[in-house]
């Protein structure tokens, strides 16, 4: 009698560790950057489709996310790793971080979304960083608001442009590359003459875009009408606002290569034991469900064709095209981006002259 019960017992501990076995297997670590937002409906979509409960660990900005993953690539603090973008992707997988996937669902996404050929990892969203204009400003002044990169460097404009620093900012980070992409390299007039002459215009630089945005643009109460953020920005004014707007209080400055296009993928962290699960959230996250909470939740578009946008980016946050759009290939970002980032603060934090850090 006594022996059956130990073997029941036995056999009850065992089913119970089992169980318990099989509840961690559905256990799903993303890394994200602090950015990222979903709602919990539909976080909890994905877990009552999948039985996959999903933990969402914030590594930082996306560089600071990117980072981490490289410097715990032997023991992984998660199996998915959301927000490395088209700037930050090369380094990424030199470093072996990610195990390649191509999801079933991918092909919702345009080919010229897709930057990377190895299919290391999966994009989700993208973003357009460019210049903000304050209406009220220009439509009480009796100056025109700038239609090109090049008037911010004019005297009229002298004292009215807020940037962030690229060195400790995504969207500065973007803007410098596309101001390569717009003025080149070693040219009779180049991307570094650019930012000398806005520097010497006086320009404002930011750590990152909340000081930017919320402290020096002159619609929050700085005293500069023209800030570097993002397409989407007039879209969330709107959206944002205490009382019912009929247009935006902000307006985007459009013009050749005006608009860095940040995308942003997600991709399955090399040695994860939960490759399945993996596999399951990035097909999710190409989902009509999680693509249309992209717009409202991240204020970014979505990288799947065809999903429907709010009615305020319709009206107030169109996505740039053509010419308008700048963007470099990933493996030009990492070749060159340590050594643009010395030229740009030398020139713009140190005063020096372009020819001497050539």
């Amino acid at each position: 009698m006594e022996g059956s019960l130990f073997v029941r017992t036995t056999l009850i501990l065992l089913t119970l560790l089992l169980l318990a076995e099989s509840a961690t297997a559905q256990r799903l670590k993303v890394l994200t950057h602090d950015s990222f937002a979903v709602p919990e409906a539909v976080v909890e979509a994905f877990t009552a489709q999948t039985g996959i409960e999903v933990e969402f660990l914030s590594g930082g900005d996306a560089g600071e996310a990117v980072n981490r993953a490289i410097l715990t690539r032997a023991r992984p603090l998660a199996d998915v790793l959301f927000g490395v973008d088209n700037s930050l992707i090369a380094r990424a997988i030199r470093e072996g971080v990610f195990e390649p996937y191509l999801s079933p669902a991918l092909g919702g996404v345009p080919e010229a979304l897709r930057f990377d050929p190895s299919g290391s990892v999966t994009p989700v969203d993208v973003g357009y960083v460019n210049f903000n204009l304050d209406r009220a400003f220009f439509e009480t002044s009796s100056l025109e608001p700038p239609t090109d990169l090049t008037d911010l460097t004019k005297p009229a404009f002298r004292g009215l442009t807020a940037v962030e620093n690229p060195a400790t900012s995504s969207p500065g980070l973007a803007f410098l590359l596309a101001t390569v992409v717009r003025f080149g390299e070693g040219g009779s007039y180049d991307w570094l003459d650019f930012w000398a002459d806005l520097r010497a215009n006086d320009v404002h630089v930011s750590a990152g875009w909340t000081e930017a945005y919320y402290g020096a643009f002159s619609r929050y109460g700085g005293d500069r009408p023209v800030v570097l953020s993002y397409a989407t920005s007039p879209a969330a004014e709107v959206i944002f606002s205490e009382a019912p707007l009929n247009r935006a209080p902000t307006i985007n400055l459009f013009c050749q290569a005006c608009a860095y296009r940040q995308i942003e993928a997600v991709g399955i962290l090399a040695g994860t034991e939960r490759r399945a699960e993996a596999e399951a959230f990035i097909d999710f996250m190409l989902s009509p469900t999680f693509q249309a909470s992209i717009p409202l939740n991240m204020f970014v578009y979505p990288a799947v064709a065809n999903i429907e946008l709010p009615e305020a980016f319709d009206l107030f946050a169109p996505i740039p095209q053509g010419s308008e759009v700048a963007e470099l290939p990933p493996e030009t970002v990492e070749a060159h981006q340590q050594r643009w980032l010395e030229q740009w603060t030398k020139v713009v934090m140190q005063g020096r002259d372009p020819s001497e850090v050539r």
